[in-house]
């Protein structure tokens, strides 16, 4: 158990109150946006049967957003449950941040990728889980490490995994919507019998374009935001800077493949997973590694924080 050294706990707990606040009404935001845009095409293109039927389709996708989120990114990373005994630090770290967070225990997981990395993932803390990779256990040590997982459950606490898996979702609908232009005609077209090519091309650049741009003004913010209060909970802003340095230079060098699963999970890591460059580097949803790294410094000089004093 560590001392308190942290001079302002109830202002991180009603800090956290507030970001789950706020995230809460983005989210409810975010559903009402997916099923108004599910019910406008299911009418748009069937009329009061197409109508019924994306009720029902709007019902199913927000559920699978809501409840299986978790799942999907886990299986993504091919990560298994762990027990205490395969992974006691682990262990120690999450129960000491959950219990000083006044949270539950969130199930742990481990993937067995080299890339150094983590992610938090679930509709609440009562069913979160945090998972790390074999190569973020072997790059940090244990205040770091530490620096990392407060950071993740800061994720859960602050209801951000909830946004992104709605965010995602209302992409995909987006995404959707634009493929669908290709058989439909609209628009004006001089060919009753085919669809307006200035409007089939607005629609393939704007639908994936739009989708891009709403996950990322979310994740960045998202992400600066789990940094500040990470490290409010550990009370170490310098070791998760340390973390962040680490890891970024760990997944340049290990980068994962880019397939459907890992491609729609890659904004819950900690940091991007998948090599830069191209048309994709214009739809990072990381915000820059040394803007975090900064910040964190910077709220390392105002608090006058440095390393977690432990009792032995």
């Amino acid at each position: 158990m560590f001392h308190e050294t942290w001079a302002h706990r109830p202002q991180r707990r009603r800090s956290t109150i507030v970001h789950s606040h706020h995230n809460g009404l983005k989210t409810a935001a975010l559903l009402g946006l997916l099923t108004a845009m599910i019910l406008a095409v299911g009418y748009w293109l069937g009329g009061s049967g197409g109508l019924v039927f994306a009720v029902v389709l709007s019902l199913a996708l927000n559920a699978g957003s809501y409840f299986f989120s978790d799942k999907i990114a886990l299986r993504s990373m091919r990560a298994r449950p762990v027990s205490e005994a395969e992974f006691p630090a682990l262990h120690q770290i999450v129960r000491e941040l959950a219990t000083e967070a006044g949270q539950p225990m969130p199930r742990l997981y481990v993937s067995p990728a080299m890339q150094p990395n983590a992610f938090a993932t679930g509709r609440n803390p009562q069913h979160a889980a945090v998972a790390v990779t074999v190569g973020i256990t072997q790059l940090l040590d244990r205040r770091e490490l530490r620096g990392v997982i407060g950071h993740e459950l800061s994720h859960v606490y602050n209801r951000d995994i909830l946004i992104s898996s709605v965010a995602a979702a209302l992409a995909g609908i987006i995404t959707m919507v634009a493929q669908l232009a290709i058989f439909l005609p609209f628009g004006g077209s001089d060919d009753e019998d085919g669809p307006n090519p200035a409007s089939l091309l607005l629609m393939l650049i704007l639908g994936p374009l739009a989708a891009s741009v709403i996950q990322l003004a979310i994740s960045r913010n998202r992400e600066y935001q789990a940094d500040a209060s990470g490290a409010t909970l550990t009370r170490d802003p310098l070791a998760l800077a340390s973390a962040l340095e680490k890891i970024q230079y760990g997944a340049q060098r290990l980068p994962l493949p880019a397939d459907g699963q890992l491609a729609t999970s890659a904004h819950l890591m900690i940091a991007n997973p998948l090599r830069g460059g191209g048309i994709a580097s214009l739809f990072s949803t990381h915000p820059p590694m040394a803007e975090r790294i900064k910040r964190l410094h910077q709220l390392a000089a105002i608090t006058g924080t440095g390393p977690v004093q432990f009792q032995r």
